[in-house]
C-alpha cells in the first residue's frame, strides 16, 4: 500500500513502523518516502493519516497518540479489521477534534495490494466526507465502497473474511479430495476455475503449492495473511453473530478450525491457506 502511494501520490508520503527493517526496505526502494519516528510526528506533518493494525487495541492506542494533533483539516483513515463499536467509538472521538474518522478495511490480500487493486469496504460520517477520502484509497485499490456511518466497513469486512475462511477450507478439501483420487492438481483447478466452484480462495489463491506461482502455497505458506489474523477476525464475526443472535454453523466451523491453527507451533505466522496442511493431516 505504501508503494502504491509512493508511486502514485503528488504529494509527500510519510511512513511509519514499529517494525525497524520494513522502514529500512520500504525508504530504500522508494526514497521518496519520508520515514517518522513517532505516531505524533506523523500527525504533526500531515492532516491524512492511514493506519493499518492488527487488533482493536493497537488502533485505539495509536489514536490515542494522534488525537492531540488533530484539528478540522485531518482525516483518518484506519485500513484495520477490529471490532466496529472500537471504530464508532475511536471517529467519536476524532470527530470531538473536529477532524473526520473513516474504518476502511480491505480485501484483495497481499497481491492486491502489491498490484494497487484491493477493495477498500469505507464507514464514513457522511456520503460527502466519503468523497474526500475517495481519491486517496484509489491509489491503493481498484474498488472503493461506501458502506454507510462509521462502522459499517467493518461490517462488511467480518462478513467477508468469514466467508474467506469458509471458502479457503472448501477449496483446500475439494483440492485434496481431487488429488487423492488421482486427477492432476493443476487440471482440477483449471475444471473448479471454470466451474461452479470457482471462486478467489481457488482461481487468486490456490491453496495447493505450485498451482499459482504467486500465491502463498507455492512458497511455503510465508508471507499473507496469517493464521493468527484470520483466527482474530472470526473471532470477531461470531462476536458480532451472538450480538444480534445469529448462529453461523459454517462460520463457527471456520472460526474453531483457524483458533486452533492460531495457537499451533510453526502455524499461527503461516498464511491462513496452510489450512491445506490440516486436511493432509500435517499439523
Amino acid at each position: 500500500m505504501a508503494k502504491n502511494l509512493a508511486l502514485k501520490a503528488t504529494s509527500t508520503v510519510y511512513v511509519y513502523d514499529i517494525n525497524e527493517a520494513a522502514l529500512q526496505r520500504i525508504s530504500t526502494e522508494y526514497p521518496n518516502l519520508q520515514v517518522v519516528r513517532s505516531v505524533s510526528e506523523l500527525a504533526e506533518k500531515t492532516s491524512t493519516v492511514i493506519t493499518m493494525l492488527p487488533e482493536s487495541a493497537h488502533v485505539e492506542k495509536v489514536y490515542e497518540a494522534l488525537l492531540p494533533n488533530l484539528d478540522g483539516s485531518s482525516r483518518l483513515i484506519d485500513s484495520s479489521t477490529i471490532d466496529a463499536s472500537v471504530s464508532k467509538a475511536v471517529a467519536e472521538k476524532v470527530a470531538e477534534k473536529g477532524g473526520s474518522a473513516f474504518d476502511a478495511p480491505v480485501s484483495g490480500g497481499t497481491l492486491g495490494a502489491d498490484a494497487g487493486t484491493l477493495t477498500f469496504m469505507v464507514g464514513a460520517p457522511s456520503t460527502q466526507a466519503f468523497e474526500t477520502v475517495k481519491p486517496v484509497l484509489s491509489l491503493m485499490g481498484k474498488n472503493v465502497i461506501y458502506c454507510g456511518q462509521n462502522g459499517s466497513g467493518q461490517v462488511a469486512k467480518l462478513c467477508n473474511n468469514m466467508l474467506l475462511g469458509i471458502s479457503m477450507i472448501g477449496v483446500s478439501e475439494a483440492m485434496h479430495l481431487g488429488t487423492q483420487l488421482g486427477m492432476d492438481p493443476h487440471l482440477l483447478a483449471s475444471i473448479l476455475n471454470n466451474s461452479t466452484g470457482r471462486c478467489w480462495s481457488s482461481d487468486t489463491y490456490n491453496p495447493y503449492p505450485g498451482v499459482i506461482p504467486t500465491a502463498p502455497a507455492s512458497r511455503d505458506y510465508t508471507g499473507g495473511f496469517s493464521n493468527k489474523l484470520m483466527a482474530k477476525d472470526l473471532r470477531l464475526a461470531m462476536k458480532a453473530a451472538e450480538k444480534c443472535n445469529t448462529t453461523p454453523e459454517l462460520g463457527t466451523m471456520a472460526s474453531k478450525v483457524y483458533e486452533k491453527l492460531s495457537t499451533t507451533k510453526n502455524f499461527d505466522t503461516l498464511d491462513f491457506s496452510s489450512v491445506f496442511k490440516v486436511i493432509l493431516k500435517d499439523v
